[in-house]
């Protein structure tokens, strides 16, 4: 597409939108009138949702007089996806689950495939990739025994995507092939193997990337830019966006910035406010790379200022930011930045843990009815076996059949949890890795350069650049500190209490290597409790004490300060997120607090032979 034809899926759709209009003011019968708003509503959703909602409220109306629940289920569908736009995902949640009951009540197969689709995208939109996968697998089932090819193509492809973004990317391309080769079974000119094979080579092409392999990146990049539709708004933004990329490793700024500018384009076209942050940062980064400091900071301030509670997106755009200050030696700016950086990186550390959680609680409970629907037939059998035999062993074979499935949810639950911790700590070693070894390198290289520059100069920007270096350092230190990973956890106790006056670090025991996990739990317990203590206890004193036994850990942590009332501050997330990951190690955690009393918490892991 030409540059002056950007703008063509706008013009395609507004000329869509007029001519529906157009009709309306002719006689229609209201099944027809009815079928317009519905199309109107639709068009409307790729480029003005609030327009989308207005249009389907008309079509709900008349559908209910109607009592025409194909359309009612339609226009659930179509209101489902306008909010996902809008990122209210509990409206979109709503909206599907109402088409998805109306689909089972009417017996169309088709349809409710389609909601519990949707179901699935939006729960992997939030982040809660368990219950989106666990949805996702279910269409697969489904959509292949009734023949639905499409939606089997894309519930394939959506699992890929969650295994690439949680970092499996061999099993992400082996969904991919998948997904390709039912795709080749639809022919090159079927409007779904258009519509999806661009998708499926936009997705190699990520995943490639990932593994280290740009060139067979851009193969598949390119491959998927060639037979982009005119009005494939998302794949074509995330195409040029990949190619930006490429050929921004490649070190061939220019083609990357042409590229990266009609990913931009292209996403300001669509709503989506996780698109224009991805392309908004690739152009952020293109500029950097050709150190246009000052458009590279417009850029990435651009994206900030369109949504900053978007964590998922906003820490990359930031850092951009801090970047560009540091280059235009605004050591004030950056050093503001940098510790924006730092808070949003805790939240989305914060948040991705919660949301697991969240995630695992709402599995929970799905498998909770199927287990109550189940546990209803059984008694019944039971029953049944009770009335014709009339023998006790009935019921206790009935008793030890539930606990078994009860232990087994648990274990499901346990085996996720651990699951998302050992990915959360992969996180934090690479947020490490990069703030240690990227940026503090850069600072430090910018320092030495400083160094060379007049006295003056270097007097007034030279410390706050030993205080951004500082920043960087502790950041680096609370991520993954390196005494954690080569000397374990009483050293690594050591050194953090040693940053705070107050603290006051006790260890009593062998000190000895445990499990990595057990190490990792302590550490950050102890870090989220100091944490809590220095912020908002006011407390003169910590004291943290760490017991190693032949079988067990004990860790204590007691300070002197104002105290709390348990009661209103354990639903706090920080607080949520020590009992999870006490629990993951099945381990126990007692906290005594009262007002004006200070607080004491303790918490036994025990250590698996």
């Amino acid at each position: 597409m030409a540059a002056d034809d950007e703008d063509e899926p706008i013009r395609n759709w507004q000329l869509r939108i007029n001519s529906l209009k157009q009709s309306l003011n002719q006689p229609l019968p209201e099944k027809r009138k009815m079928e317009v708003y519905l199309e109107i509503a639709d068009v409307y959703g790729n480029f003005e949702p609030d327009s989308s909602i207005v249009y389907a409220h008309k079509t709900r109306e008349i559908a209910v007089r109607r009592n025409d629940s194909e359309t009612l289920i339609d226009i659930s569908i179509s209101m489902g996806v306008t909010y996902i736009f809008k990122s209210n995902y509990d409206s979109a949640h709503f909206y599907f689950d109402k088409s998805k009951e109306l689909a089972v009540k009417h017996g169309n197969k088709e349809k409710e495939i389609v909601a519990l689709s949707l179901i699935a995208f939006t729960y992997a939109k939030q982040g809660k990739y368990i219950t989106a996968t666990d949805y996702f697998l279910k269409v697969l089932k489904m959509s292949e025994n009734a023949g639905e090819t499409e939606r089997y193509v894309m519930a394939s492809i959506n699992i890929s995507e969650i295994n690439r973004r949680l970092g499996n990317t061999e099993t992400a391309i082996q969904y991919l092939k998948q997904a390709e080769k039912k795709c080749n079974q639809f022919g090159e000119n079927n409007s779904n193997y258009i519509w999806r094979i661009p998708h499926i080579y936009n997705e190699y092409a990520f995943n490639y990337l990932d593994r280290g392999n740009p060139d067979e990146a851009l193969r598949y990049a390119l491959k998927a830019d060639s037979i982009n539709l005119p009005d494939g708004v998302i794949n074509r933004c995330y195409s040029k966006g990949l190619l930006a990329t490429i050929y921004l490793r490649q070190n061939d700024c220019d083609r990357a910035l042409q590229y990266a500018k009609k990913s931009f384009s292209q996403a300001e076209i669509l709503k989506d406010k996780n698109l224009y942050a991805y392309a908004g940062k690739i152009l952020s980064d293109v500029y950097l790379a050709q150190k246009r400091y000052s458009e590279a900071e417009a850029e990435a301030l651009k994206v900030w200022q369109a949504d900053s509670t978007n964590i998922d997106e906003a820490r990359d755009v930031v850092l951009n930011i801090a970047l560009a200050n540091i280059y235009m030696h605004n050591t004030e700016k950056a050093v503001y930045y940098l510790n924006k950086y730092s808070d949003l990186n805790a939240r989305y550390s914060e948040k991705s843990f919660q949301n697991t959680i969240s995630d695992l609680a709402v599995k929970y409970e799905i498998e909770k009815k199927d287990l109550q629907i189940s546990s209803l037939e059984k008694q019944k059998i039971l029953y049944i076996i009770i009335g014709i035999v009339g023998i006790s062993p009935a019921i206790i074979i009935g008793i030890f059949s539930l606990q078994k499935v009860r232990r087994e949810l648990l274990e499901k639950q346990l085996i996720a949890t651990n699951a998302i911790l050992e990915w959360e700590e992969k996180e934090r070693k690479r947020f490490a890795s990069d703030l240690h070894d990227g940026i503090n390198g850069m600072l430090s290289a910018l320092k030495i350069e400083l160094d060379t520059t007049e006295h003056h100069i270097h007097n007034t920007a030279g410390n706050k650049l030993d205080e951004c270096i500082e920043t960087i350092r502790r950041m680096a230190h609370d991520m993954m500190p390196a005494s954690l990973e080569r000397f374990g956890m009483k050293a690594a106790l050591e050194d953090h209490c040693r940053l705070f006056p107050n603290v006051h670090f006790h260890f009593f025991g062998e000190d000895r290597r445990v499990d990595k996990k057990i190490e990792l739990v302590v550490f950050y317990c102890t870090h989220e409790l100091v944490n809590n203590s220095t912020k908002h206890s006011g407390a003169k004193n910590i004291n943290v004490q760490l017991i190693q036994a032949e079988k067990r850990v004990s860790l204590t942590v007691h300070d002197d300060g104002c105290g709390f009332n348990l009661k209103s501050i354990l639903r706090g997330s920080g607080l949520k997120s020590i009992n999870n990951r006490v629990i993951s190690c099945n381990g126990k955690i007692d906290i005594a607090s009262s007002p004006d009393n200070g607080t004491e918490t303790i918490i036994e892991l025990k250590i698996e032979n």
